[in-house]
């Protein structure tokens, strides 16, 4: 019996914006981003993130300004119940993925792992 990933990968998408993480998730987003304080602050964060996100893949070192600047935002990133709320939400979806990443790689590693 032949199984079309594509369509299983479909169906768990689906399963995915089912659950309760993901519904908890959107929630809190949508909830961050109807708050202009809350709003801004995560913009402000996000960017911050990705720039130095940027940089590391770009192999350029980041200095110990940036790494002082990037803890005073996420002191105060966390002080904001919306964004800690929805920064805790996507940790756990975060820890869904990864679970789902370990379920769905078993096979390869079972197969290259009997290899050795």
């Amino acid at each position: 019996m032949s199984v079309n990933l594509h369509d299983v990968a479909n169906d768990l998408e689906k399963a995915i914006r089912q659950s309760d993480d993901y519904t908890n998730l959107k929630n809190l987003y949508a909830a961050v981003n109807a708050n202009q304080g809350s709003k801004q602050l995560f913009e402000r964060f996000r960017t911050m993130q990705m720039e130095l996100q940027q940089k590391q893949m770009m192999g350029q070192e980041i200095t110990e300004e940036e790494v002082q600047q990037a803890q005073q935002t996420v002191a105060i990133v966390q002080q904001d119940q919306n964004i800690a709320k929805l920064m805790e939400a996507e940790q756990r979806m975060s820890m869904v993925i990864g679970e789902l990443n370990k379920i769905i790689m078993k096979p390869l590693e079972e197969l290259y792992g009997a290899a050795e």
